[in-house]
């Protein structure tokens, strides 16, 4: 079975490669990643995967590194709340994005609870884990204190804690068969930041 859905245009190969080994994560855990795995998930020639990433560990840091990518893509940057909007913009942001991940990108989130787990026994993918974890923290903070938060790195925390927990709540937990409609969200986003920030 072809995983990583080769048809989708514009990826170069090690995007295909990895790609497949996040579908493969999603779908089969940790033991099911293997070069060759994603060879044939990617309909790529034997050697492939060991041509973009020779090693394991360059394989998972591939795939940690494609999976920042596609995370950050979930919000198209021509849907980023516009600061002058408050509170009602962001609110609506935040519950785009989660349902799209709830809805269309579940593999996501699966792929990510697997490798975040093995950056706990990696340090090295650790450091790279974190590192990309920043970058999508920091439009967070930057939107909090756009909406007049007086403590933008807590409040973000917070934020990003209820997303989160929502987000594998309903992908690997107790509501694994449930997915909230967006309005449902954004209620719950709403009455988050509202408590915090107030308006």
């Amino acid at each position: 079975m072809n995983t990583a859905r080769p048809g989708r245009p514009g990826r170069s190969r090690a995007e295909l490669v990895a790609d497949a080994a996040i579908a493969l994560l999603a779908e089969r855990g940790l033991r099911g990643l293997t070069h060759r795995a994603v060879d044939e998930a990617a309909g790529l020639p034997p050697g492939s995967t060991s041509n973009v990433a020779r090693t394991r560990a360059a394989l998972l840091e591939a795939a940690v590194r494609r999976h920042a990518q596609r995370e950050t893509e979930l919000l198209a940057p021509d849907e980023m709340p516009d600061p002058a909007g408050g509170l009602d913009a962001l609110t609506d942001a935040l519950a785009l994005a989660l349902h799209r991940s709830l809805t269309r990108h579940r593999e996501l989130a699966l792929a990510r609870y697997e490798l975040a787990l093995e950056a706990n026994r990696r340090p090295e993918l650790r450091a790279v884990y974190d590192a990309l974890g920043l970058d999508i923290r920091a439009p967070f903070v930057a939107l909090m204190t756009a909406a007049g938060s007086a403590e933008p790195e807590r409040h973000a925390m917070s934020a990003l804690a209820w997303y989160e927990g929502m987000l594998f709540s309903c992908v690997a937990g107790q509501y694994h068969t449930e997915v909230p409609e967006q309005a449902r969200l954004r209620a719950g986003f709403a009455e988050l930041l509202r408590g915090m920030l107030g308006g």
